[in-house]
This record gives C-alpha cells, structure tokens and sequence, in this order.
C-alpha cells in the first residue's frame, strides 16, 4: 500500500494502561500498513519509556491540560512536519491541539471514555471505539457525520514465538498442574478488582484437586488496598501482582481463564478482546462494554456488576466445564477474526482519512 497518509498521533498520559498500549498498537499497524506516524508523547513518562523501538516520537512536557508551552510546542511541531491527520488521544492531548477549521491538517480526536465533551469539541473529527460511544457524542450534539465508530483491534500472537504453557508456568513460578486465573488492568475501582479477589478468597484452594492461582497484572494507587485485604487469608502465595507487564501475553497463554470484574462505567475492555486472540475463555461482568462486544453462554459468561458472589460461582462453574472453555474461546475467536482484525481496523481509519482529507481538498478547489 502506497504511503498516502502523513500522520501525528498526540498521547499526553503519565503512566501506561489498554488505551496507551492500544495507541502503540495502532500506531505500529498503520506504520506497517503505509501510514508515515509519528508520535508526540510526554517527555520522561512512562508511556515515553515503552514506545517501541520503530515508533518514531518527540518527547513534549504536556504537564496539564492547560499548558501554554506544549501548545506552542505542538504547534510548531506539526507545522514542521506538515501532516495530513493529527489524532488525539483522550483529553490532554486534544485540549493541548489547536488547529485552523477547513483546512489541512485534519483534527481526529479518538474517544475511548464517556468523558466530559467540552473539551473535545474544537476537533474536526472524532473516533469511538463503541457505538455506545457514537450515540453518546451524536446525543450530546457532536455532528454525526463526522463521528466514526471504529472499533479497536488485537494483534494475534504466534505462541511459538513465546513460549509453551509449561515453559511460561516454569518461568513465572507458578505449578504446571494450578489453574491459573488472569486478569490485568489499573488498580482503580472501575476495573472492579476487589469483586474478584473477594471471590478468589471464597473458592476453594483447589478444584478437581488441581490447586487455584490468580495473576493481577497492572499497577495503581489500590495496590496497598488489595494486599491489606488478602493479607492473614492463607491465599498470599496464590494471588500474584506482577506489577505492570508490557507483554501480557505471557500470562495469556500460561492461563487457564482470563476474568474481567470491571464495573458499568467502564467503556470496552480490550483484556477480553486479548483474551480471545489468545484463545482463552472469557467470565467478565456485564458492563455496557461487555454487553456490547460479548454474547453470554456464547463467547463469554457475563455476571453481574459489583457481584463477587456471582464471579465465584462463575469461576467455579466454568473450570469444572472443559468443553464450555474450549467453545467459549473458539468463538471469542472467530469474533476477533470477523470484527476486531488488524485488518477490518486499519481499512476503516485509511477510509476515515480519505473521506475528511478529501473534503477539505475539494472544498479549496
């Protein structure tokens, strides 16, 4: 594919999380797929530290949301490099791009939140990752011609290249013969952690004789709190916290279920998404993300919010089930090939492009 596209790609987070992974993940893929990008990230921060090595970046203080020296800054970055598209990423970086109506370059703001919209207004376009998301904008005026709902894509990861189940169970230290639950996110109280540990604490130490591990991968300030909780349980040495893992899929395929307990307010939920690149099975809650990318008893078991009970029994039910999570991952498979593929992704955004590019061209003519 010829390179028809000069892009920058504004991500203005301190620390990493799904939504800086998947602008890595984006980024890459359009890169791979004759888009030119390069990223402007926060100078020093931790999403500046795990770019990958062929992203090309410049590191910028956007300390706020309002910092006059990073507006100047972009400014006259993007002035430099002249690109077709500048997208945006999540508040900061939108509030800190101002660029000229009708004319190149085009303003994309992506969304991945039911966020506070006035400070997401003065882009020329903007990108949702639901269609949730896409009524939330239109109903809030945002002009429905130019919100696109494009949703966000998995890569698939060649196991080989990783590593076996027993080979990634030696390394990481965990029993061949455990069933290991995973999950990963921040440790903030919309990803809904403190449900599944207290469910992880009611089941039984083992099941069908085999002995019941949980991974926590991902860092945050509710750290102290989990560990407080867990503490004097008899369960210290099951229930691991890895810290923040660039290569979840590690944990993946050392797995036997992945669990997603995130409360309603949480907009997607790329964990499942990973999760069925991976071919594993799915129990997550029933948040409107869930509700919207998942079929329950289909592809996925689908509980209840703020519901450790209802995990529990989930949990408990699925492990003793092996035909259900081998149905379950193959169609959360299947999914991902039909829907979430790289290259149903990558399409949608080089026709995004064109059609916004394009009107600005024929406008000037």
């Amino acid at each position: 594919m010829a390179k028809t596209f000069k892009t920058v790609h504004i991500i203005g987070s301190k620390t990493m999380g799904g939504a800086e992974r998947f602008c890595f993940r984006l980024i890459s893929a359009l890169n791979e797929f004759g888009t030119d990008c390069i990223a402007f990230v926060r100078k020093g921060s931790e999403v500046e530290k795990s770019l990958p090595e062929a992203v090309s970046y410049l590191g910028l203080p956007m300390r706020t949301v309002w910092d006059p020296l990073s507006m100047i800054q972009i400014k006259r970055a993007i002035r430099r490099i002249s690109p077709t598209v500048v997208q945006t990423y999540m508040g900061r970086a939108t509030r800190l791009t101002r660029l000229k109506k009708g004319q190149l370059p085009i303003h994309v703001s992506r969304l991945g939140g039911y966020y506070k919209l006035n400070g997401y207004r003065h882009a020329h376009a903007w990108v949702v990752n639901t269609k949730g998301l896409c009524d939330y904008l239109i109903s809030n005026g945002f002009p429905k011609d130019r919100v696109f709902y494009v949703p966000n894509f998995v890569e698939e990861v060649d196991p080989e290249k990783i590593g076996s189940k027993e080979q990634l169970r030696k390394e990481l230290g965990i029993p061949l013969d455990a069933w290991l639950l995973v999950t990963a996110g921040r440790f903030i109280p919309v990803k809904g952690h403190q449900y599944l540990i207290d469910a992880f604490l009611d089941l039984p130490k083992r099941i069908r004789n085999r002995p019941l591990y949980l991974a926590i991968l991902g860092d945050g300030p509710l750290k102290g709190q989990y560990l407080e909780k867990i503490k004097g349980t008899g369960y210290e040495e099951r229930i691991i916290f890895p810290g923040w893992v660039n290569q979840p899929e590690r944990y993946y395929i050392a797995s036997d279920m992945i669990v997603f307990p995130s409360l309603e307010m949480e907009t997607l939920g790329n964990v499942i998404l990973e999760a069925w690149a991976m071919k594993r099975p799915v129990v997550t809650s029933s948040f409107r993300g869930a509700r919207e990318i998942t079929e329950d008893k289909m592809d996925a078991i689908r509980v209840p919010c703020n519901d450790s009970h209802a995990l529990k029994k989930a949990i408990h039910s699925l492990l003793d089930d092996d035909g259900m999570r081998v149905e379950l991952a193959l169609a959360g498979h299947a999914k991902i090939n039909s829907q979430f593929s790289k290259g149903v992704v990558l399409k949608r955004y080089h026709e995004i492009y064109e059609e916004l590019t394009s009107q600005i061209i024929r406008a000037g003519s």
